[in-house]
């Protein structure tokens, strides 16, 4: 679904990512492991368009996608979940959730129940602004507005950062769920090892800019993965 190429991405003369090479099976959750600061977060942007890209290639579904504009590939199926959420506060949820159906063909009243029954928490706050959320609540509405358009490709930042214990449990539920009934590819950002190899296929590890390890999560050991998460 997602061959990342020899990618090197730089912040004015700042090279932050460096040569970095990574694949992503279709239909299954790959994750991206590593402290914060050593590019996870440039690379999804890169991946997004966002960010150019100095050298190197990005090819999604046999498609060379590194000149892309943002909105091409999530109109493509790309689809982010962005580190902090990034929902729109003052926007009501239901209106958060309607954003997410710009990149999506016209199934408006379909796609918004289907969403309110997998998150009834939203369905219960449709009308309520989004900002007054708890930051659980906030994360699966961000989940939501994500996967309402039905992407293909997933791209999820740090999800469970700065969230209670049971709604990272649900979450983790969640991918599990859409890893099984579906034919979603998920990449994820994480620094929370044991969520992480709870529900990826595959992980990279990532230090200074560059994948330093890599392998199903029988073969990295919590050892090995703790000397470049732990801080």
């Amino acid at each position: 679904m997602l061959e990342v190429s020899n990618l090197n991405v730089y912040y004015g003369q700042s090279r932050i990512l460096e040569d970095v090479v990574i694949t992503v099976p279709k239909g299954k959750v790959t994750c991206l492991l590593g402290r914060n600061g050593v590019g996870k977060t440039t690379l999804l942007k890169a991946l997004m368009g966002v960010l150019k890209v100095r050298s190197g290639s990005i090819s999604y579904a046999g498609q060379n996608i590194t000149s892309w504009l943002p909105h091409k590939r999530a109109r493509a199926g790309i689809a982010q979940v962005p580190q902090g959420r990034g929902i729109f506060p003052y926007l009501t949820v239901a209106e958060n959730l309607e954003l997410g159906l710009e990149a999506a063909s016209a199934r408006r009243g379909q796609a918004m129940e289907e969403m309110y029954g997998q998150f009834p928490i939203l369905s219960t706050f449709a009308r309520r602004m989004a900002g007054t959320l708890s930051g659980g609540q906030q994360q699966q509405l961000a989940l939501a507005r994500a996967l309402i358009s039905q992407p293909k490709l997933l791209l999820l930042d740090e999800p469970t950062e700065g969230i209670q214990p049971s709604i990272v449990l649900e979450i983790e539920e969640l991918l599990i769920s859409l890893k099984q009934r579906s034919n979603l590819t998920i990449l994820l950002v994480e620094q929370y090892l044991d969520f992480a190899l709870a529900v990826a296929d595959y992980c990279y590890v990532m230090e200074h800019g560059s994948i330093v390890m890599r392998g199903d999560p029988a073969q990295i050991t919590r050892d090995q993965a703790s000397e470049y998460i732990t801080v």
